[in-house]
């Protein structure tokens, strides 16, 4: 059997709860009693996922139905996804307000997939056109959905604005719970890719500037010299955002500076090396040659510096706190834009001695005799309590981690 590769397409969620009863009751009869299916469309709900999963879950036996070893494996996700979908809609119960109809409180279990996508590709697109067109089908399609949800939960998940449409406390919990769970889905097709020998897995990576330049690419490279089929998707942004994509099951892992405390208690970071700051500026800049300086003398020159809320540019403002902050600056946390400014001119910046490695080796920047000393951080590996990781995903965690070490020797 060839596996086919998901593409995001999450199967029939009636199918996984059929899958987990017959996989704990053994039994087709059993499960067709106990979640109110006929037999022949639970087997032909086993048949449609071990389709799409391209392997088999279960040995037909004389005594009933036993799992496979890819099947106890998958079996593992697909409770764990349900488990995501039945606490958000209980969390949803919580917060929301009845909308109509009392709705069902077992409501986690009447939904379908359809149902889930309209809600997920709603919360991105905030506009149900964008959404309809984000999710694939027709508008109608997913309007029709999204009311049929509403109707289920007995809640108020939508209101409409002058932007477009909001969700509700309780769309946003469930709309979360169900991105986790597609999250977990997804882990169960790469383990199954990796039983088959074809392992299409994709990892998704979020990561601020400091990796960008040495351990990430270290570990990539790394991992890929091992699984050279892995799909590596890395995406750029400012902390916040990598933060909400990390907990919303939209990237696996947050790599970049720890923040201390940890900002909410559903992840976990993991600390790899500390990168202290250094200010820096050109080969040969005219502060270069100097044993002393002093925060006037910073003061004279113009800067390029991160945008306000980040680490660094707090350090940058507790730096000239008393002698004031000079006047010309340009905020950017690209290193490739500082790179250009500081090349060209005697601007300065204050960085990561980590971020320029390859810039001192080549001799385009170096750092000054600027006493920046309480400033270092610790940087690392950021994911989702709980979180598990399939076993190509622990192999990268490894190579991270390999590479923190090279780092923190260099």
């Amino acid at each position: 059997m060839t596996m086919q590769k998901p593409n995001g397409k999450i199967p029939n969620f009636r199918h996984l709860r059929a899958f987990a009863e017959v996989a704990h009751s053994g039994s087709i009869s059993q499960a067709a009693e106990q979640i109110h299916l006929s037999q022949p469309a639970i087997t032909q709900a086993l048949a449609k996922l071990e389709e799409i999963l391209g392997i088999a879950l279960f040995e037909r036996r004389s005594d009933g139905m036993g799992l496979t070893e890819p099947g106890r494996q998958f079996l593992e996700r697909v409770e764990r996804a349900l488990d995501f979908v039945q606490s958000g809609a209980k969390e949803a119960i919580r917060l929301g307000a009845k909308k109509g109809g009392r709705g069902f409180g077992n409501f986690d279990q009447l939904l379908t997939t359809p149902q889930l996508r309209a809600l997920v590709a709603v919360a991105s697109a905030g506009n149900f056109s964008l959404a309809a067109r984000e999710a694939g089908v027709s508008q109608p399609t997913l309007h029709r959905a999204a009311r049929d949800l509403e109707r289920l939960s007995g809640l108020a998940l939508f209101s409409k604005t002058s932007k477009g449409i909001d969700l509700t406390a309780s769309a946003a919990v469930l709309a979360q719970a169900v991105k986790l769970a597609f999250s977990e889905l997804n882990q169960g097709f790469s383990e199954i890719a990796e039983v088959l020998g074809t392992d299409m897995g994709q990892i998704v990576v979020g990561t601020t500037p400091l990796p960008r330049t040495f351990m990430l690419p270290t570990a990539i490279n790394a991992l890929l010299a091992e699984r050279p089929d892995v799909h590596i998707n890395v995406v750029d942004g400012p902390y916040d955002d990598l933060l909400h994509g990390l907990r919303h099951g939209d990237l696996d892992i947050l790599i970049g500076a720890l923040r201390i405390p940890v900002p909410i208690d559903d992840i976990v970071q993991e600390a790899l090396f500390n990168s202290p700051l250094a200010v820096v500026g050109r080969a040969g800049h005219p502060l270069g040659k100097k044993k002393t300086i002093q925060v006037a003398d910073l003061a004279a020159y113009p800067w390029a510096i991160p945008r306000a809320g980040t680490p660094t540019r707090e350090a940058f403002e507790t730096l000239f706190e008393e002698a004031g902050a000079p006047s010309c600056i340009v905020e950017s946390s690209s290193l490739v834009l500082i790179r250009g400014l500081l090349q060209d001119s005697d601007r300065l910046t204050m960085i990561s001695a980590h971020q320029i490695r390859h810039e001192r080796e080549i001799g385009l920047l170096a750092p000054l005799a600027v006493d920046l000393s309480g400033t270092s951080r610790p940087i690392g590996i950021t994911h989702r309590r709980g979180w598990r990781p399939t076993a190509t995903q622990r192999l990268f965690l490894d190579c991270l981690r390999e590479a923190g070490q090279l780092a923190k020797a260099g």
